[in-house]
């Protein structure tokens, strides 16, 4: 076993330096992934694997199987489960990993470094009541957003591959168990913070802090106040990750401080999805009664989170209580209008907009509130004013619209870049194709049910290359009908 260990190390190019052991012990538990009776590869990301320096294609589909299911680990992995809390739909939580195993950290060969967890790996001192395990289609769809996320220019966690674990596992109904293997930037929450700041340890806080700041922040180091720093870095990175979710018309639908990545990158893919319709008030998750984290509310609710993270540092950024207080009240509240620069930015864009005016936000307003009065598609609006020719359709013979569309052209007209230009900025800005939610669930359902993986393979292709318009795509950028509409997405926990 240990030769065999040892072979897939090399063979794959595993190269792990566990740095985030080294933190106080209570952080994490060090455990096994818990063995599975009958693995099998159902999906590789070669890509991604090729990008870490890694040859899956040097394992055979045994040994690949082996290895992202857990039941064999790399000879140099020192595998744990992390410890968080998190305010979870605003109650406070003592939480962990359930169901996941960190196997370590992978240096690239140009000293990056990214965890490698195992989801679905098993129980854990963390599971409370849970199985510690994962059905195939929710891994399957984590796989499929993830990589489309990543597509799409916007920072995520991403996948490097799925397999069947051989058993089942007891939801609404038995289902097939798969594991997933999730490569992130790291996988330090706000709720990790939480965590330590529950302990009472300040010692424990900065310790944290300090290895985040040398980890992600490396720049904040010789800073006059590197945890202030810190909030501020993190605010931005959030402020901008949340701008860039509206922009594509995603929805998290979990924003708990536990599924808020210190790093910046979108983490915990459950209950989400792309609108179809535009509607501010927009909710899928199942378990998100109150809107909580509809659409629109997603930036009140980054702020909030964030807010929750600034307490955790006050003893830090400041001796004197109402001096720390002040300076993050202060941090926290810039929040609004640097979500708000980085979102007007990207509609900018989306609209061809070379230049500044002042009235470009009444104009996008306008058409926002235009789309929402008229249930008009989000993406395929904005894709068919990139399309150089006034949008076609029963839906855009409506004098509103063509009032706006009017006010939109000679607005263009006062750029000195070209017409041209602006359509090449919006079709770059502007997908064609995202992830819609009756294509991944007829995809889900034909892998989970049937075994059959052509469907999410085929839409793989179309939304990893989510910019290019080709006729054999076509079909993914068609609006449901309503009776393909899905209404309601699931945890899968």
């Amino acid at each position: 076993m240990k030769l065999n260990a040892e072979h897939i190390t090399d063979a794959i190019g595993w190269r792990f330096d566990n740095s985030y052991i080294g933190l106080p012990d209570y952080f994490y538990a060090p455990l096994q992934p818990v063995p599975v009776q009958c693995p099998q590869v159902v999906m590789s990301n070669h890509a991604l694997a090729t990008s870490l320096g890694l040859n899956i294609r040097a394992l055979s589909q045994e040994d690949a199987a082996l290895l992202f299911s857990g039941n064999i680990l790399p000879d140099t992995a020192q595998p744990i489960a992390q410890a968080y809390a998190g305010h979870q739909f605003g109650h406070f939580t003592i939480l962990g990993d359930g169901r996941a195993i960190l196997l370590g950290e992978h240096l690239t060969q140009a000293g990056e470094r990214f965890d490698i967890q195992l989801k679905g790996s098993g129980q854990t001192p963390f599971s409370r009541r849970g199985d510690g395990r994962a059905a195939l289609a929710p891994m399957l769809r984590e796989y499929i957003i993830s990589e489309a996320m990543h597509a799409l220019n916007i920072p995520t966690t991403r996948s490097l591959a799925v397999v069947t674990t051989g058993e089942s596992v007891i939801r609404e109904n038995i289902l097939p168990g798969a594991i997933l293997t999730r490569v992130a930037a790291s996988h330090i929450r706000v709720g990790t913070f939480e965590y330590a700041a529950s302990k009472g340890d300040a010692a424990a806080i900065k310790t944290l802090a300090d290895y985040v700041i040398q980890r992600h922040y490396h720049d904040l180091i010789d800073t006059e106040n590197p945890y202030l720093s810190l909030l501020s870095q993190v605010i931005h990175r959030q402020a901008s990750l949340v701008a860039k979710w509206l922009l594509v018309g995603f929805i998290h639908g979990v924003m708990n401080t536990d599924n808020m990545s210190i790093s910046g990158e979108t983490i915990d893919y459950g209950p989400c999805a792309f609108m179809d319709a535009y509607d501010p008030n927009t909710v899928f998750s199942s378990i998100d009664h109150q809107g909580r984290y509809r659409y629109s509310n997603q930036p009140l609710m980054a702020q909030w989170n964030l807010a929750r993270f600034a307490e955790t540092l006050l003893p830090l950024i400041h001796p004197m209580q109402e001096k720390a207080l002040a300076l993050a009240e202060q941090a926290i509240h810039s929040f609004p209008e640097i979500y708000q620069t980085h979102w007007l930015v990207g509609m900018r864009m989306k609209l061809g907009l070379f230049t500044e005016e002042t009235e470009d936000v009444v104009l996008i307003q306008n058409l926002l509130a235009w789309m929402q009065k008229n249930y008009a598609d989000y993406t395929n609006t904005f894709r068919m004013l990139a399309a150089e020719a006034v949008p076609e359709g029963a839906v855009f013979n409506d004098a509103e619209f063509m009032a706006w569309h009017a006010r939109w052209q000679e607005r263009l007209s006062r750029q000195s870049e070209s017409k041209l230009m602006s359509f090449r900025l919006m079709q770059a800005n502007n997908p064609a194709i995202i992830p819609r939610n009756h294509r991944v669930e007829e995809a889900l359902s034909a892998a989970s049910e049937h075994g059959d993986y052509s469907l999410i393979h085929r839409l793989l292709a179309a939304v990893t290359n989510p910019f290019v318009d080709v006729p054999e795509h076509s079909d993914y950028r068609t609006a449901p009908a309503p009776s393909e509409r899905v209404y309601q997405t699931f945890c899968g926990t």
